[in-house]
């Protein structure tokens, strides 16, 4: 059996049965990526189509319609040449009734929805499929902003009391309050980093660091991420900083370039610019 699939707006295929599970298998399609194969009524998300595939069931975002839902006409072919998938209704136009944004492309009724939904920050969930994941070095050169950030917030406080121990005439109990700040600024340094991730990524999508280098964490279905599953990601990079750094690494040879606590938290980084 061979099966179609929709990459940036296009059709794609045919791929045989063991080729799309190798495509599902490496994420070239997602969850959310339409489908479609001969004898199918319509083209359908592959969470429907194969949820052995899918890891989990698709929960449709709100407002967005999925092939085949009421409403929807059905698509009995695959789709020609001349014609596009629109990213937020996951109807079949042509493409010359559609507007395109990046890969992706939308219809003249799903634009002032679309156009919203960016304004908010939010990921269409059919872009998912032509999501472009942040390699190695340049998530480095993000984390090393954070890490300069986060220096000049813990630097100064630290300066300030070393300054004042000091013209307090208390030079000679230096080496003692140096080692007990050496404790707390490992606990600081760490609670800080903690909220600080917390709080960028919950709010924004994104640390200063990663916002410098245009790149922004995401859920696995490109919809942004909560307080709490910010917070569940900050404590577990920790757990990637604590293994020497293995946890980072990982993430050059990950073929969606995740990190140990992308794994954890089920998240991705992709780039926006």
């Amino acid at each position: 059996m061979d099966w179609y699939y929709v990459d940036a707006g296009k059709q794609a295929g045919p791929v045989s049965e063991p080729e799309f599970e190798q495509l599902a298998a490496a994420g070239r399609i997602q969850p959310v990526t339409l489908v479609w194969h001969e004898g199918m009524a319509n083209w359908v998300p592959l969470a429907q189509a194969r949820p052995d595939l899918a890891g989990q069931p698709l929960a449709p975002a709100v407002g967005t319609a999925v092939a085949g839902a009421v409403g929807t006409p059905p698509v009995t072919a695959p789709i020609s040449g001349d014609e596009v998938v629109c990213a937020q209704c996951s109807r079949i136009f042509p493409r010359q009734d559609t507007i395109q944004y990046g890969n992706s492309y939308v219809c003249a009724g799903c634009k002032p929805m679309f156009m919203q939904r960016l304004k908010e920050g939010a990921m269409m969930p059919t872009i998912v499929g032509e999501m472009n994941y942040a390699g190695f070095w340049i998530r480095f050169g993000a984390k090393l902003i954070d890490w300069l950030v986060l220096g000049v917030v813990v630097a100064i406080p630290i300066g300030i009391f070393v300054f004042v121990s000091m013209k307090a005439n208390r030079a000679n109990q230096l080496p003692g309050l140096l080692m007990g700040l050496n404790i707390w600024l490992q606990i600081g340094t760490n609670g800080i980093t903690v909220l600080y991730d917390t709080f960028m990524q919950g709010r924004y999508g994104a640390t200063l660091g990663k916002m410098a280098c245009g790149l922004k964490v995401v859920r696995a279905d490109g919809t942004p991420l909560t307080y709490g599953r910010s917070f569940g990601r900050a404590m577990a990079e920790l757990l990637s900083a604590l293994i020497c750094y293995i946890g980072y690494i990982i993430a050059a040879f990950d073929g969606q370039k995740r990190a140990l606590h992308d794994h954890i938290a089920d998240t991705r980084v992709i780039r926006v610019r």
